[in-house]
């Protein structure tokens, strides 16, 4: 789970790391009284779980009430869905630096980054200057130990009450990580200011979905969401994710929907949602249909390869849905795996046309979703 700004400077404040004072606002009403906590010039920054936001217009620096209801009304206006706005004051930068906590899968251990460059323009450094970027590999069980983030503020050539302010920064991202069960936290950027200061300009922090039990604060409500039919998806626990395009997928399992999505696209298609049906969801072909048909796409495209998972038991489940939903586009099916004869018997006597190859089932969708 991602969490909005706003969340990770609460974990943040916390934690004792410094942020800028801030006020949440839901409406343009509110801008004024937000303003008289936090001072002009002011920061309005458009809570999205999107990345580059700055670049994408959705966070503004104003200096005057005038140029902040403006604003206000463009971010709540844009097409990113802004909803929720974090009004806060303005800080006096001398200097941006990147720090970040991450998982190392490679070697089974944290990685703690940092970089004297940070800012909006870290994604092109790592690309182009990866030198710049300082790598700390942290042992899980021994914890971010304090020679380590001595070490790490002497390369960011910090000092004096920066170096040391800096140091419980780190110290505290380290604790943030564990303690929330964390696959990501970042600052970027962390303020260095004109009077020496260390605040934390920005926040992300991602949690591990296995350790939501553990973490019940933060409930992934409908802004966390592309559309209704992904929030439904997430409450019913059938992995889904939105799209745009012309082909809904109602695949089993990760690794073919994947390749399906591959097939859709290298064939000249668009999809309108990923949705895994298999699994313990083999049985859930009428919700599965449901969420499906809550998007605007022009067909429903199934493929299965069961073991466990029995097609014919996948293909009853479809045909039931379709009797109940009553699809208003085509549906195209390739069920295979374990008892498929009888599935191939169930979705012919249901008026559909099995398919045995999957590409050729692609090829079908795509022609039928241009043909529309």
């Amino acid at each position: 789970m991602k969490l909005f700004e706003y969340q990770a400077k609460n974990v943040f404040r916390d934690a004792g790391i410094p942020i800028p004072k801030g006020i949440l606002i839901q409406k343009t009403s509110e801008l004024m009284g937000a303003l008289a906590e936090t001072g002009l010039p002011a920061v309005l920054k458009s809570q999205v779980l999107s990345g580059g936001r700055g670049k994408a217009g959705l966070i503004k620096v104003v200096k005057n009430e005038a140029d902040a209801l403006v604003a206000a009304e463009a971010l709540f206006s844009s097409p990113h869905r802004v909803n929720t706005l974090l009004i806060e004051e303005a800080v006096d930068i001398k200097r941006e630096i990147y720090l970040a906590v991450t998982v190392d899968p490679v070697k089974a251990c944290a990685l703690f980054l940092a970089s004297a460059e940070g800012g909006v323009d870290i994604e092109e450094l790592s690309a182009t200057a990866p030198e710049k970027i300082i790598r700390e590999p942290v042992e899980i069980e021994r914890g971010l130990q304090p020679f380590q983030i001595r070490n790490l503020v002497k390369s960011l050539g910090l000092e004096g009450a920066a170096a040391k302010t800096a140091g419980a920064v780190m110290d505290g991202l380290w604790r943030i990580f564990r303690e929330k069960d964390a696959e990501l936290v970042e600052i970027n950027p962390l303020f260095l200011t004109g009077k020496g200061e260390i605040v934390a300009g920005d926040g992300k922090l991602m949690l591990d979905d296995n350790a939501e039990w553990r973490q019940g604060e933060f409930d992934a409500g409908r802004e966390y969401f592309d559309s209704d039919a992904a929030f439904e998806a997430a409450k019913e626990g059938i992995p889904y994710l939105q799209f745009d395009g012309d082909i809904s997928l109602m695949c089993a399992g990760a690794g073919l929907t994947t390749t399906v999505y591959d097939l859709v696209i290298d064939e000249g298609g668009t999809v309108a949602n990923y949705l895994e049906f298999g699994g313990p969801n083999y049985r859930r072909a009428e919700k599965a249909m449901e969420l499906c048909l809550k998007n605007d796409s022009k067909v429903i495209l199934m493929v299965t390869f069961g073991t466990i998972a029995r097609a014919d038991v996948m293909a009853e489940g479809i045909v039931a849905a379709m009797k109940k939903l009553k699809p208003d586009r085509p549906i195209v099916t390739c069920i295979r795996g374990t008892n498929e004869e009888g599935a191939v018997e169930i979705l012919k006597e249901a008026g559909l046309t099995p398919i045995f190859d999957t590409e050729e089932a692609v090829r079908r969708a795509v022609a039928l979703g241009a043909a529309v």
